[in-house]
């Protein structure tokens, strides 16, 4: 559901080889991670030295940086204007968030040319998004795969937008690594922690639950939230309307957050139509992280949701709690962000931070 989730291996896929030389390597780091020891800037430093572990599980698609994906739609004649604008209102949106650094373009890999019959890309398309181990974003282009161009190209760079928009503030939020029994863990992300044992802060909401508890859907319901108000705005401001095809109206609605009141039809699964399961993978995630982060504003800032959206996404930004709790105890009683969030398992003195 959530496109943020680690690839296969997760926090332990560190290989041997990153711990054995004599000269200490240091990792690449995004404005606001924290590396703790040597050892773990080194295995860190390893892994963001190659993004063939994310590309091979496509092996069917071309990727290329942003930044070439963009110059060849230029150069076939295509208008990437929506893109720009986007990219600057997202560069001073985030600059008065907190955000000192924009996600480099060259670490965002787009996903084209695909050889599999049938093939369809976009936002929900599987296993892509951020990848922080990496420090790369992995997406792919909307719409059929198989050209080096997109079919649809004003709602191919809106997604493309989206994207970035949503990948950039999982870049810069606030991380902590450290190196435990052989091992690297991230102990923080955002405003969600986890202890060296694993034991992270909130648990994952019960299935199919309207409203969440849980600080993993929160932040990325915010990132997503803002991502999508820059796609419309930008949208807006460059003159792009809804498109009349009823699919890719969808998408238009999905990409610019306009989806309100609509229902998700079946979610097709076992389908081997490639749209179809990408538009239930659209409804699944509009489900389950933007409807439960939209209740989740509703319930605890009726008439301030625009207030807490932004304050959570400083206290992602920043990785402190203070002033999203002290916002949270002044309206609802003291106490409430870890009455909301903290599960009794993660408070547990005999276990290390």
């Amino acid at each position: 559901m959530v496109r943020t989730g680690l690839p296969a291996g997760g926090d332990a896929g560190i290989p041997p080889a990153a711990h054995q030389g004599h000269h200490p390597v240091v990792a690449p780091l995004a404005p606001n991670e924290t590396v703790v020891g040597a050892r773990a800037s080194e295995a860190l430093a390893s892994l963001r030295a190659d993004t063939a572990v994310l590309t091979s599980a496509h092996p069917d698609h071309v990727f290329r940086t942003a930044t070439e994906r963009l110059a060849r739609w230029q150069a076939a004649g295509l208008d990437t204007g929506v893109f720009h604008a986007g990219f600057y209102m997202a560069w001073n949106r985030y600059a008065e968030l907190g955000l000192s650094q924009m996600l480099p373009l060259h670490r965002v890999l787009v996903g084209a040319e695909s050889s599999r019959p049938g093939a369809f890309g976009g936002f929900h398309h599987p296993d892509q998004g951020y990848r922080h181990l990496q420090m790369v974003a992995l997406v792919t282009m909307h719409g059929p795969l198989g050209s080096d161009v997109p079919e649809r190209a004003n709602l191919a760079l809106l997604d493309l937008l989206r994207a970035y928009a949503h990948d950039c503030l999982h870049y810069g939020s606030r991380r902590r690594y450290v190196y435990v029994d052989g091992r690297l863990v991230r102990t923080q992300y955002g405003i969600n922690f986890r202890r060296a044992s694993g034991r992270t802060y909130s648990a994952a909401d019960p299935k199919g639950a309207p409203h969440t508890r849980n600080l993993g859907v929160v932040m990325e319901g915010a990132c997503d939230r803002e991502a999508r108000r820059i796609a419309r705005e930008a949208a807006a401001r460059v003159g792009v309307g809804e498109p009349e095809d009823a699919t890719e109206r969808l998408a238009f609605r999905d990409v610019t957050g306009t989806l309100a009141g609509e229902e998700a039809t079946a979610s097709a699964d076992a389908s081997t139509d490639e749209v179809t399961r990408y538009t239930g993978a659209l409804w699944r995630y509009e489900a389950g992280v933007n409807r439960r982060y939209a209740s989740f504003l509703d319930e605890f800032a009726p008439g301030e949701q625009e207030d807490l959206h932004t304050l959570v996404l400083r206290s992602v930004i920043s990785g402190a709690t203070g002033a999203l709790s002290g916002w949270l105890d002044d309206r609802h009683g003291p106490g409430t962000f870890a009455g909301l969030f903290r599960t009794p398992e993660y408070f547990d003195p005999g276990v290390p931070v």
